[in-house]
């Protein structure tokens, strides 16, 4: 199923999707696949596509990436960080995004797939610039495959939770972690609904800076 959003709407509509992920509704192995063929196309930093999708449907699987997947939520909400995050106005976007994730964490192991990009490489003791150039390969692609996600009414969100236990999740997957980076996890689902709108955002003169800071 094609959306046929325009580029401009598409580009502004790919929302972080938590909570309108339909968790009952399987997902085409043909659809991922289209999605990763286009992410295979996003521009890399280096020339070099270092890039993989480990793509988890298992049922058993996914209750096990779940796990490690809210250790490292429980991890983060309970520390110093996340408590801060937490004390707020309830009715603010910051504490509705919380929400959200909570949601998310509550139900990671239903979603009917957990995409998680990948790149050949590992950046640990890397120089910084070398470092920059493995994340500006991977994450676009991992953008890409959001974009094409959204395209034929599929949501994701673009998480990072289960990376406090990587090496773990590398060893229930077979993911060769001396060798292999996980990027992040992006679960994926149709939406309930395809209707989103752009998000409030600052306004571009307050983000632009010519020819000095």
């Amino acid at each position: 199923m094609s959306l046929n959003l325009s580029p401009e709407e598409l580009l502004t509509t790919t929302r972080a999707v938590r909570k309108r992920l339909d968790l009952s509704k399987p997902v085409e192995r043909e659809v991922i696949e289209e999605c990763v063929r286009i992410a295979l196309q996003a521009p890399t930093a280096s020339n070099v596509q270092g890039y993989h999708f480990m793509i988890v449907t298992d049922p058993k699987i996914r209750a096990e990436v779940g796990k490690l997947y809210r250790k490292g939520a429980e991890g983060y909400f309970s520390s110093d960080l996340g408590r801060q995050k937490q004390a707020g106005d309830p009715k603010s976007r910051s504490s509705r995004v919380r929400d959200s994730a909570l949601y998310l964490v509550e139900n990671i192991d239903k979603v009917p797939v957990l995409v998680i990009p990948c790149y050949k490489a590992r950046p640990d003791d890397l120089p910084y610039a070398v470092q920059a150039s493995i994340w500006l390969s991977v994450v676009p692609a991992a953008w890409s495959f959001a974009l094409a996600a959204r395209a034929r009414g599929l949501g994701t969100a673009i998480t990072t939770f289960h990376l406090q236990f990587e090496e773990e999740t590398a060893k229930l997957l077979g993911i060769p972690y001396e060798e292999v980076m996980q990027a992040a996890l992006m679960p994926l689902a149709y939406t309930k609904g395809n209707e989103f709108r752009p998000a409030a955002r600052k306004e571009t003169s307050s983000v632009i800076h010519w020819d000095r800071w």
